[in-house]
């Protein structure tokens, strides 16, 4: 079974996350002190985390840039905060997918569950035998690692899935609809602008290799890898 932790200081709500989750059959736990959330959350070893932005001590962005220091799990952001820049702080500091309140808990159970598939079940046993090897630069799916010669960084499984099908079709388009297709299970849920957040967090996740300007936007039709890094060097 799924473990669940849920971030959130409403009381109420967090009861009725819990009812609903419970009917599918996840177990959950919620923050008993939010001063030591990371505490908790090593301690429990969730699957997915559903995490507020408003919260007392420190807010929703720092508890998942403390959680993304020690694990890759889904992060769902759930807040009133409807503003997009919310929406791009949420994912430029480690979240994969953002949901405002109110919401439905239909498309909560499955937005979690999407998020589960992709980075446990089907849809990651579909990619966990996969690598890529283009100029030197190796994409370990499984492990979530990018590396070139002794320089290695970590990634999402977001960032990962995007630089799956980038690196595959390495100087060719790859169009906006295909990494929506390869991403999300249902666009109709998704903002547009949400690609072009991870687009420039694997941006800067390459910068951090020291490969600038390989990820080529073209107009109109998507993003192309550009495996032209060291070559002038």
């Amino acid at each position: 079974m799924f473990k669940i932790f849920i971030i959130e200081d409403d009381r109420r709500l967090v009861t009725l996350l819990q009812e609903h989750l419970h009917k599918f059959g996840f177990v959950t736990k919620s923050v008993a002190d939010f001063a030591t959330i990371r505490t908790q959350f090593e301690q429990y070893s969730p699957h997915l985390v559903l995490l507020d932005v408003n919260l007392p001590k420190f807010d929703g962005y720092y508890w998942c840039r403390q959680i993304r220091n020690i694990s890759t799990c889904p992060i769902l952001f759930i807040s009133a905060r409807e503003g997009k820049m919310d929406q791009v702080m949420a994912l430029e500091n480690g979240g994969d997918d953002y949901i405002t309140k109110p919401f439905d808990y239909e498309i909560v159970i499955a937005k979690i569950n999407s998020q589960l598939r992709r980075a446990y079940g089907s849809y990651a046993g579909s990619q966990n035998d996969r690598s890529h090897i283009v100029n030197g630069l190796k994409l370990d799916v499984e492990r979530l690692t990018l590396t070139i010669a002794d320089n290695i960084v970590e990634l999402s499984h977001t960032e990962a899935k995007i630089l799956d099908e980038l690196m595959k079709k390495a100087e060719r388009v790859v169009s906006r609809d295909r990494l929506l297709e390869k991403i999300w299970d249902d666009q109709a849920f998704v903002d547009d602008n949400t690609l072009n957040v991870y687009i420039t967090r694997v941006r800067k996740k390459l910068a951090t290799l020291h490969i600038e300007n390989a990820i080529e936007t073209i107009r109109g039709q998507g993003y192309r890898l550009n495996p032209n890094w060291g070559k002038d060097e």
